[in-house]
């Protein structure tokens, strides 16, 4: 990422929270800003803003040295594989934004230690950090593994483009159903159509379903 100028934390924080900004006040956890950080790696990368809060409201950091050493602690104990923060140092209106990026990973997934001593996948949607489903975390596996996907073009693959030409959409379950096999086997399907980019993986609060491109 090249070196971002005022104006430009300017514009981000009047755009708001996004797939690729985030704003923290201050920082109060390492598992929590792990979370976020590794969200970012698995997917395009992006900016913490600190010293920002939710509304945009810049308060400014009264730290940047603790606020550093907190990340730093994060990238390195509490992602796996460790993450390697940018910081740049803003001025905006005499205060201070500490801007962290973090660039889009080519050794997914990342993992963060959770409150619960585990380890797990998150991805960036929209303004959120999301856990990763299974077949999500068994496409970032794969994503720097390949250079090219070998897609096969059989009758399962057939009766799942009719069904997206009808309902525009599928979920893991409903591909499974309509295969009549497991949805281990239907993941096996799903994944290197989504490597090749015929398909694309939307990703919600409450479901995830797969569209064609």
């Amino acid at each position: 990422m090249n070196r971002i100028q005022p104006y430009q934390v300017k514009q981000l924080i009047f755009g708001g929270e996004s797939v690729i900004v985030d704003f923290k006040k201050t920082i109060t956890s390492c598992e929590k800003i792990a979370k976020t950080m590794v969200s970012f790696a698995n997917n395009k990368g992006g900016r913490l803003l600190i010293g920002v809060a939710d509304d945009g409201f810049i308060k400014g950091v009264k730290n940047e040295d603790e606020e550093k050493y907190m990340i730093e602690r994060a990238a390195s104990l509490f992602a796996k594989p460790m993450l390697e923060p940018i910081f740049e140092e803003i001025y905006i209106d005499d205060k201070i934004v500490l801007v962290v990026n973090i660039a889009e990973s080519d050794t997914k997934p990342h993992y963060a230690l959770g409150e619960d001593k585990k380890w797990w996948v998150y991805v960036r949607v929209k303004d959120k950090s999301m856990l990763a489903s299974k077949l999500v975390v068994d496409v970032l596996h794969q994503t720097h593994k390949n250079k090219g996907v070998l897609i096969t073009y059989t009758d399962r693959e057939k009766s799942l483009f009719e069904y997206l030409e009808k309902y525009q959409k599928i979920t893991l379950k409903e591909f499974a159903i309509l295969l009549k096999i497991s949805r281990r086997n239907a993941a096996k399907i799903l994944v290197p159509l989504i490597l090749s980019g015929v398909l694309k993986v939307n990703t919600q609060a409450n479901e995830e379903y797969y569209l064609a491109v």
